[in-house]
């Protein structure tokens, strides 16, 4: 099993992409052993880049190949299913799809919130203060969402005991956000302070060793963004 990801900016080491970071956590939740290869523009396979058009991340297993990343880590989950990273939907009970809809909607549209917020500049503008009000709202969201009645664990499907595929597809973001907010931002969300659950949510996902066995450094992050934001 070989994954393709987005190399760094030295062309070697791994690169910042968070949905290249949400399949090795899956990987690594699951055990798996596979090989990493940091790709660039000039070192990607000529397969890759003809049949696939060179998009990463992309997983080699034997002869399948696939690429983006829910794909990949739905292919993951369904082929290798212990542990289970999806909850399953039985004929006479609904209620693991209920769970699922309440995650999905507490997180949706939070990364492209954070994308535009940390890509725009100039920093303190009209528009930019917009987008932080957007970010913010989606914060809130998933605020209330961590909150909500019932709830025994810290992660995100049903009462918060199970780690979820979209568990593993968050953290990344967050880890970008966390990284952006410090290192372009000025720190104009303090997400301790505003947002509790938020912050609590991400001291555990951070701590868990599949997160931190596939971190790359902040550096890398501010790399990657810094491009987005010339």
């Amino acid at each position: 099993m070989t994954l393709f990801v987005k190399a760094a900016e030295d062309g070697k080491s791994t690169g910042d992409c968070p949905f290249a970071h949400f399949v090795r956590i899956v990987l690594e939740e699951k055990g798996l052993d596979y090989t990493l290869q940091p790709s660039t523009d000039d070192t990607k396979p000529s397969w890759l880049v003809e049949h696939y058009g060179g998009k990463l991340p992309a997983l080699r297993h034997k002869k399948e190949c696939y690429v983006e990343s829910d794909v990949i880590a739905e292919y993951l989950d369904f082929f290798f299913p212990e542990p289970p990273l999806k909850l399953k939907t039985t004929k006479n009970n609904n209620n693991n799809k209920d769970m699922d809809n309440a995650a999905e909607k507490a997180v949706e549209g939070i990364f492209p919130a954070i994308a535009k917020y940390l890509k725009h500049t100039p920093d303190g503008d009209e528009d930019d203060l917009e987008l932080k009000m957007v970010l913010d709202e989606k914060l809130k969201t998933l605020e209330d969402h961590l909150g909500s009645k019932g709830r025994t664990g810290p992660y995100l499907v049903g009462n918060g005991e199970s780690f979820s595929l979209l568990d593993c597809s968050l953290a990344p973001k967050l880890f970008h956000m966390q990284t952006g907010l410090e290192g372009f931002k000025n720190q104009s969300i303090d997400v301790a302070q505003q947002y509790p659950n938020v912050q609590a949510y991400m001291n555990a996902v951070f701590a868990r060793p599949s997160f931190e066995k596939t971190l790359y450094p902040k550096e890398t992050v501010l790399w990657g963004w810094g491009n987005a934001r010339a």
